[in-house]
Order: C-alpha cells, then sequence, then structure tokens
C-alpha cells in the first residue's frame, strides 16, 4: 500500500512539474517554443573580457581636434594577438574606420566619446552590405568582420559626428529628387558582419552619418540597454536606422531608446526579383523587442524595403512617443516577399499610421523579369495597445499582393481617420477593438 501511494505521489509530482513548465514555456507566434537563450539579460562584464587596452596608455591622446585612427587601431591590433578589450577612457577621441579582431572587444566608459570623422576619405571602400545588396561600399566607424563573441559595452558615446555628411545628402537631393541613397558617401556607425553571440550593451549611438548600426548574417544578437538618436530637426539626419537586421536569426532587442529620423528597427535580407535565389540574402527570424521606448520615428517596426522573408517577430512591453508608423509591411513589387508570424502587444502612446501596409515603389527595378513577383504578409497579429493615431488602418494594396490571418485584438484606439477595411485581408479577425469609443464589429 506504501509502495502504491509513493509511486501515486511521484506520478503526480511529474505531472505537476511537467504542467508547470508548460506554463512558463513561451512561444514564437508559430507556436514553436522560445528558448531560454530569449530570458537571459545578464550585462557582460568588463573583467570578463580579458586584458584591458586602454588607450592612452599606448599614447592615444585625449583630443577630439586630432585625428587618431592609426594609433587606436594599432591598440585594436595589439588586443588581438592575446585577446582582450579596448577601453576607452574618459575624453573625446576622434577616429576614422577602425576594425575588430577575433577575441577582441569594445569598452566605453562613462564620459568617454568614440567621435567619428566627418571626411569619407577615412573610411575606406571595402567588401559590404548596403540596401540589400553586396558591394564595395565605406567602411563604418566600428567594424567587426568575421568576430564571434564580439562585444560592445560601457556607459559613453560612439558619435558619427554625421552633420556634414547629412548636408551633403539634402543638398544632393536639392539637385535631383530621384537621388538614391548611395548618392552620397556616407559611413554607417557600427557594422557587424558575420559575427555570432554579440552582444551591445548600454553604449549611446548618436549621429550616425548614415545607418546607426547594421547586423548582417549573424546568429545570437542581443542589445541591451541601448540609446540611440539622430535628430529630424533642425536639420533631419537622413537614413539613420536605428537597428537594421539583415539576415539574421535570435535576436533580443529590449530596454533601448530609439529616435531616429528614419526606421527605428528595419528587417532587411534582399531585394529584386531573383533576391530569393541570391545565397547572400536571406529571412530573419526569431526576433523579441521589448521593454522598449520609441521617440520620432519613419517606423517603429518596419518589414522592408529590402526583405524577402520575416518570421515570428514578437514587440512587446513598448512605449511609442512619435513614430510615422507603429508597424509598417513594405510591400515592394519588384521582389518577392513574405512577411509571417508577426505580433506586436502591450503598446501605448501616439502615432501617425497604426498599421501602414502599401506599395514601396522607389526605384522599382524587375531587371528584365516580365512577371511581376507575388507578395504575401500573414499571420499578423496586434493586441493589447491603447494608442492615438492619425490613421487606424492605412492600408492600399495591388492585385500582386496577398494579406491574410490578421488579428486585431483588445484594442483601444483613438484616431482622427478611423476607416477600416477587413475586406483587404483574407481571414480577419477582430475582437474587443475599440475605435473612438465605438466597437468594431
Amino acid at each position: 500500500m506504501r509502495t502504491l501511494l509513493s509511486a501515486c505521489l511521484y506520478m503526480l509530482l511529474l505531472f505537476q512539474t511537467a504542467f508547470a513548465q508548460q506554463q512558463s514555456t513561451e512561444y514564437w507566434p508559430d507556436g514553436t517554443p522560445i528558448s531560454s537563450w530569449f530570458h537571459d539579460y545578464s550585462k557582460v562584464k568588463l573583467e570578463d573580457l580579458g586584458k584591458q587596452y586602454v588607450l592612452t596608455d599606448f599614447g592615444v591622446k585625449n583630443d577630439s581636434s586630432i585625428l587618431q585612427t592609426q594609433q587606436i587601431q594599432a591598440v585594436i591590433d595589439q588586443a588581438a594577438k592575446s585577446g582582450g578589450v579596448v577601453i576607452v577612457p574618459k575624453g573625446t577621441f576622434l577616429s576614422g574606420a577602425l576594425f575588430f579582431k577575433p577575441n577582441t572587444h569594445l569598452h566605453v566608459v562613462e564620459g568617454a566619446v568614440l567621435k567619428g570623422s566627418d571626411d569619407i576619405a577615412h573610411y575606406p571602400l571595402i567588401p559590404s552590405r548596403m540596401e540589400g545588396q553586396n558591394l564595395d561600399y565605406y567602411a563604418a566607424l566600428v567594424n567587426a568582420y568575421g568576430v564571434d563573441g564580439f562585444t560592445i559595452s560601457g556607459y559613453g558615446t560612439i558619435n558619427g559626428n554625421g552633420l556634414k555628411f547629412w548636408e551633403a545628402f539634402w543638398q544632393r537631393r536639392k539637385e535631383d529628387p530621384n537621388c538614391t541613397n548611395l548618392e552620397v558617401s556616407r559611413p554607417r556607425l557600427v557594422f557587424i558582419w558575420k559575427s555570432n553571440d554579440v552582444q551591445v550593451q548600454d553604449v549611446s549611438l548618436i549621429n550616425a552619418g548614415f545607418w546607426s548600426s547594421h547586423y548582417y548574417q549573424c546568429k545570437n544578437i542581443k542589445l541591451l540597454d541601448l540609446t540611440i538618436t539622430s535628430p529630424h530637426e533642425p536639420v533631419k539626419a537622413p537614413s539613420t536606422d536605428a537597428i537594421d537586421l539583415d539576415v539574421v536569426s535570435n535576436v533580443l532587442i529590449k530596454g533601448c531608446y530609439l529616435a531616429v529620423n528614419d526606421d527605428a528597427i528595419a528587417l532587411k535580407g534582399g531585394k529584386g526579383p531573383w533576391a530569393d535565389e541570391d545565397p547572400n540574402n536571406g529571412e530573419n527570424t526569431n526576433i523579441i523587442i521589448e521593454d522598449s521606448e520609441f521617440g520620432f520615428c519613419h517606423g517603429a517596426l518596419t518589414n522592408g524595403s529590402e526583405s524577402i522573408h520575416n518570421k515570428n517577430v514578437i514587440m512587446r512591453n513598448i512605449k511609442v512617443q512619435d513614430a510615422v508608423r507603429l508597424l509598417w509591411l513594405k510591400m515592394r513589387p519588384d521582389t518577392p516577399q513574405h512577411y509571417e508570424y508577426i505580433t506586436l502587444e502591450n503598446i501605448t502612446g501616439k502615432v501617425r499610421s497604426f498599421i501602414y501596409v502599401k506599395p514601396w515603389t522607389q526605384f522599382f527595378d524587375l531587371k528584365g523579369k516580365e512577371e511581376v513577383p507575388l507578395s504575401y504578409s500573414d499571420h499578423i497579429t496586434m493586441k493589447n495597445m491603447d494608442l492615438e493615431c492619425d490613421i487606424f488602418f492605412d492600408v492600399a494594396i495591388t492585385g500582386h499582393d496577398r494579406l491574410s490571418d490578421f488579428t486585431f485584438e483588445n484594442l483601444n484606439i483613438r484616431a482622427a481617420k478611423a476607416d477600416f477595411e477587413p475586406d483587404f485581408v483574407k481571414g480577419f479577425e477582430v475582437k474587443n477593438v475599440v475605435v473612438n469609443g465605438k466597437k468594431l464589429d
């Protein structure tokens, strides 16, 4: 009898344990489990990064008027020999492009500024990736190619010093309103390529000449408590996307403040009628954006315009102050696209367009292909939100776009333009959605 009772108690314990595990397990929008990796928010500790290489210990001067690219690069090269962390101490240090190598890290202490040169000659042309294509382009201020485990930490600032580049762009756009973004040579602030297990934490990335941070062909990226800003007035900082994710998987963005004169978070991956056949391109999968705040930006979460497949994206617990669009699905008619299993939830604040789905025709080019490719957006969920907006449902698609399986749930929206046209979407579930005090059926 005692043995039977013990066995029953043991089975009950197993059941309770399994039930508790099931209750605590989170799932991606497609129903697959979310790895515990996404629940580890631990910060990199300076003392764990190896030998410390303080710039001023190696002859680098605290003088913002002197370009010291070669001197700083020499410290990075020295650190690479045995491994270690390059430390930018208090002060301002002016530099052109810097290249971090395996077993090196960057730490910018509070009160320190790594400031980028505003002369494009200090950023060499090298193999790179821009706007959905592989090409030779100007290096960023901070570059890491094939540096697994690379970290950027500290409470200091990486300043792109972008004013001169912005002014040159707007002058060129004045001369030719149809000019492309690449016609004016500008450097990014941070570019990380083919590097896994990357962590960037606590630093401020400001005043980028071009994109603020760009991650290409990387796995396991954590971006924690960052401040990324570039102005939208009085001089607009063009194309200063805060975070560009380009053919990546497993990304956690947490505790960040993003305010730039372009997209806050943009999912990229390739463009053109044969983009899905190019091995340089690919999908973005398993991305969580949480506990963050957005100031001015063109899109809080933007899919495209150089994007072919995005899947399992969660954006939650967000405050939005002044985004032009909360969710932007750029339907590029010259590119086969598929945006699926994207969930936005627990968001408050103010936006201009709640959801924006329209063709993106800038620089349209079928490259000789006769048929326009089809693009799909499906399993898009927006729930648990309290927002003010100018336009609630900002959607206008073509015959080449397919929208399906959208869900709006528990929304309290105050909109100047409250039109709602669910017929654009095949399979639209609307539950407890109130717009201007009126519940949608």
